[in-house]
C-alpha cells in the first residue's frame, strides 16, 4: 500500500470516529423513531447516501456525480430529520428552508460548472486508487455531518421553543450570506464569460472588496444558521455549533483559500496589476479597497 493510500485509509477512519462523536453528542437530548435517536439515523444515511454514489462514480471513473451528492444528500438528510421528528415546529421548517434553497443553488451552480469544463482536476489522480477515492466520498459525509449539525440537532431536539430573536438574526445573516455568495457567483461566471478576460483575474465587484467574496458567504450563511438553532440545543448538543467554525477552518486553512491563493500566485505573482490588488483587497472579509501606496513602474 502506497503513502497515500495509507493516509487515505486514515482520514477514512479519522471521519468515522469524528462523525461518531458528533452523532453522539448531537443524540443528547434528541428524539428518537424506530428505536434510535432520529439525530444518528440522519447521520448514517448521510454516509450511506456517499457510499452507495461511489459505486458508479469509480466504476465509471467520473467525478461528476460527487457535487450533486452532496447538495442532494443535504436536503435528503434535513428533510427526513423533519419528517421523523414530532410535528414539526416553526424552527424546524425555517431551517429546513433554508438548507433546501442553499443546496439546490449550490447544486445546480456546480452542476452547470462541471457540466462546461467538463471535469475538476483534483480528482485526476485520486480517481483511479480505490481507498483514495472511497476516502474523498466519506470526507463529503463528513463535511454534510459537521455543516449540518447544528440544523439537525435542533431539528431534532426534544425541546421546542418559539421563534425569536435569534430567529429573525439568524435569517438576516443567513440571507445577506447567500446573497453575497450568489452575487460573487454570478460576476465571476459572467467574467469568465468574456473571451477579453482569457487568462486574467476578476477584481471588479465584490472581487474588488474580497478575493474570495463567495466564501464569506458561505460562511455567513452557516453562521445564520447555527444562530437560529441556538436556543433549542442543549448540554452536549453544543458541540454541534461547531458547523460554522468547521466551514471557517475548512475554507480558510484548508482546501479553499489557500489552495486558491497558490494557484492565483503561481499564475500571476510578480505581475504589478496582481500585486497591487493583493495589497489593495482584504483576503476574506470584504471592505473598501485601499489605497496602493505602491505604484507600478511607469513602462
Amino acid at each position: 500500500m502506497s503513502r497515500s493510500d495509507r493516509t487515505a485509509v486514515l482520514a477514512f477512519l479519522l471521519a468515522i470516529l469524528v462523525a461518531s462523536f458528533i452523532v453522539w453528542a448531537g443524540s443528547q437530548g434528541a428524539t428518537s423513531a424506530l428505536g434510535a435517536p432520529i439525530f444518528s439515523m440522519v447521520v448514517g444515511l448521510a454516509f450511506l447516501m456517499q457510499w452507495l454514489a461511489f459505486i458508479p462514480a469509480y466504476l465509471r471513473q467520473t467525478e461528476r456525480l460527487f457535487d450533486v451528492a452532496g447538495s442532494i444528500t443535504y436536503i435528503a438528510v434535513a428533510g427526513i430529520a423533519v419528517w421523523l421528528s414530532p410535528p414539526p415546529d416553526g424552527r424546524s421548517l425555517l431551517l429546513l428552508s433554508l438548507v433546501v434553497v442553499w443546496a439546490i443553488r449550490l447544486g445546480t451552480f456546480l452542476f452547470r460548472r462541471i457540466r462546461k469544463v467538463g471535469k475538476d482536476g483534483r480528482f485526476d489522480e485520486i480517481k483511479p486508487s480505490f481507498v483514495r477515492f472511497l476516502s474523498t466520498w466519506t470526507l463529503q459525509g463528513l463535511w454534510v455531518t459537521l455543516t449540518l449539525g447544528a440544523a439537525l440537532a435542533a431539528i431534532t431536539a426534544s425541546a421546542h421553543k418559539d421563534l425569536g430573536v435569534f430567529a429573525v438574526l439568524g435569517a438576516v445573516v443567513w440571507a445577506s450570506g447567500l446573497a453575497i455568495e450568489t452575487m460573487a457567483d454570478l460576476q465571476k461566471n459572467r467574467f469568465r464569460a468574456c473571451a477579453e478576460n482569457t487568462g486574467r483575474f476578476i477584481r471588479t465587484g465584490l472581487w474588488a472588496w474580497s478575493r474570495h467574496p463567495n466564501y464569506f458567504g458561505e460562511i455567513a450563511l452557516w453562521t445564520g444558521i447555527a444562530v437560529i438553532a441556538l436556543p433549542v440545543l442543549e448540554g452536549w448538543q453544543w458541540t454541534t455549533i461547531i458547523s460554522p467554525i468547521f466551514v471557517t477552518l475548512l475554507l480558510t486553512r484548508v482546501s479553499g483559500i489557500p489552495m486558491l491563493e497558490k494557484r492565483a500566485n503561481e499564475k500571476w505573482g510578480g505581475e504589478d496589476a496582481y500585486e497591487s490588488y493583493k495589497r489593495r483587497t482584504a483576503i476574506l472579509i470584504p471592505r473598501p479597497p485601499r489605497r496602493d501606496k505602491i505604484q507600478p513602474p511607469i513602462s
